[in-house]
Order: C-alpha cells, then structure tokens, then sequence
C-alpha cells in the first residue's frame, strides 16, 4: 500500500529537490507542511492529508506515499484504474527524481 524510497539528502535537499521534480512532472504543489510538530501532538499515523511525505527517520531521509491505485480499489472505482496508475506512475518518478536529482 505504500512507496517508500530513501535518499541519502537531508528532508530540506529532498524538499527543494521534490518542488523541481514536481513542476518538470506536469504536477503542483498545493501546500507544504511540517508536520512532525502537529502529527506527534495529535498522535496521527502515516495516512496524512498530503500525496507526498519526506521525513527523517532513523538517521536516514525517506520518501513516501499512500499508493492512488489501492486507495481507490478501495472504493470499488474501476473506472478509475488507468487514471490512479498513471497518477501513481508519475508520483514514483517524481519521487525517484527528488531522491537521486
């Protein structure tokens, strides 16, 4: 249900790194939060309100996100199914060239 990839550059290399792999990717970026304060107070898991999170754990940055095609399998959307993979597919690219770019 998740894509996970680690990067060897800090959460702020990834961050600014992820705002150019998303514009190069067709994509924007509606809002971006630091929620490790807010989460940790509120005690929320990883399912957060944003499609792409960078965070720092165990001394190591990853990237991660919720997959659109299992969450929209979840609602019985087949109709949508090429539209989430191809989301998707474009998501892990994206991820993949903030990790290594």
């Amino acid at each position: 249900m998740l894509i996970k990839l680690s990067t060897d550059k800090t959460v702020s290399e990834a961050a600014a790194a992820m705002q150019g792999a998303v514009q190069a990717n067709h994509f924007g970026v509606m809002q971006v939060h630091n929620l490790k304060e807010t989460m940790t107070k509120k005690g929320v898991a990883f399912a957060l309100p944003c499609r792409i999170s960078i965070y720092e754990e165990g001394g190591k940055t990853t990237l991660a996100t919720l997959k659109p095609t299992t969450l929209l399998a979840m609602f019985n959307t087949l109709q949508l199914a090429g539209v989430a993979q191809e989301v998707e597919d474009t998501m892990v690219k994206i991820m993949k060239e903030a990790a290594s770019g």
